[in-house]
């Protein structure tokens, strides 16, 4: 997945007026925005047709998907049939609840992203000591696309030498959880922003500030 200036909008946002309204002061900065459960629960899936139609973006939808296998397939079905370009999955849950997920993408030409480790503080407690082994699954299944954490720049170094270098990795928590861009793009792929572009007296000129720092 290519992603323009190697910045995702996080639309963390609670209705999608408030969402478009976002979008419409970052175009054409940006072409990839990532949506969670806040505004798909408040507004439905359609609201990810509604953004790719209106503004040409692609849609990775960051539902975090951990159940058994047959639930997950229905999670990620529904969730491309909105048009979604890709999906986010834990992989503490394991390889056959991952598979589910890696089956479903394949089944309509889309894509999953393995979330190793989070970015807040407490993913230390518990996902961090099975990050690499749940990194080393994602290799094992032939998996291309990981999350890993800019809050933690060794724990993302770790993470990309596990997955290697042609492996895409976005990674959250620039910004408000404490990330810096340009560190850690050095080993990730792209960076995930969200409320210290929109929550901004200025969203359009503090994304342009994203991107100059990025360079």
């Amino acid at each position: 997945m290519k992603v323009k200036n190697n910045i995702i909008l996080a639309l963390d946002v609670m209705n999608g007026i408030e969402a478009s309204e976002i979008c419409e002061k970052l175009t054409p900065d940006i072409d990839t925005i990532k949506i969670g459960y806040p505004l798909a629960l408040a507004e439905g899936l359609e609201i990810v047709e509604t953004l790719k139609e209106n503004f040409g973006y692609k849609v990775i939808c960051d539902f975090k998907v951990a159940d058994i296998p047959a639930t997950n397939e229905k999670i990620c079905s529904e969730t491309f049939k909105s048009g979604a370009d890709a999906i986010i999955c834990h992989g503490f849950v394991g390889p056959d609840s991952v598979e589910a997920c890696k089956e479903t993408a394949e089944d309509f030409g889309r894509e999953i992203f393995l979330l190793t480790e989070m970015s807040h503080p407490g993913a230390k407690k518990f996902l961090q000591s099975d990050a690499d082994a749940i990194a080393e699954m994602g290799v094992e299944m032939g998996i291309k696309n990981y999350v890993a954490p800019a809050t933690r720049i060794n724990r993302l170094k770790e993470i990309r030498e596990i997955v290697g270098k042609d492996a895409f990795i976005i990674s959250p928590g620039v910004g408000k959880q404490g990330g810096e861009i340009k560190e850690t793009l050095q080993y990730a792929n792209s960076v995930i922003i969200g409320r210290s572009i929109y929550e901004s007296d200025n969203p359009k000129e503090a994304l342009k500030e994203f991107i100059k720092k990025s360079q």
